[in-house]
């Protein structure tokens, strides 16, 4: 092996910026005979509320198994190969959006970036609905993550 520079833990500041920075993460959930699943997902991070929020439709497997074990973590890779956050906590899920414009709704709506916002709001509402959309909350109470800075000086 050779002795190159060893990894260096990110601080929360750096965390939170790479989940800041990033749209797309594996989300870890937990299969019934207790070995992962994992899926890529879109996700919006909420800094102040250190919650992490993703949009799914009611009968997906990773929705049905953070019902039974809120348990789920996050990984996002960070800018390289060598660095990489990861986001612990428990998943709640919303109610099903069931009316255009309910509180659910709107929260997936305004999880959309401004520049993607759909032109026709009512018609997106409407389309979560057809989809039986929720959201799933993963409340984030463990950060961690390195970086190994190869070839800076």
């Amino acid at each position: 092996m050779s002795q190159g520079p060893a990894p260096r833990t990110l601080s929360e500041d750096e965390l939170s910026e790479l989940l800041s920075t990033q749209q797309f993460g594996t989300l870890a959930t937990n299969k019934r005979s207790g070995h992962p699943h994992l899926t890529t997902m879109v996700y919006h991070w909420d800094a102040a509320a250190r919650v992490l929020r993703f949009s799914s439709t009611a009968d997906r497997v990773k929705v049905k198994q953070l019902r039974r074990d809120p348990r789920a973590a996050l990984h996002v890779p960070g800018g390289d190969v060598w660095s990489f956050a990861v986001a612990e906590g428990e998943a709640e899920i919303s109610e099903i959006t069931s009316v255009p414009g309910d509180a659910t709704g709107r929260e997936l709506l305004d999880m959309v970036p401004a520049a993607a916002r759909p032109a026709d709001e009512n018609a997106f509402l409407e389309e979560l609905v057809a989809e039986r959309r929720v959201v799933v909350r993963l409340k984030v109470s463990r950060l961690y993550g390195t970086a190994l800075d190869v070839g800076t000086s």
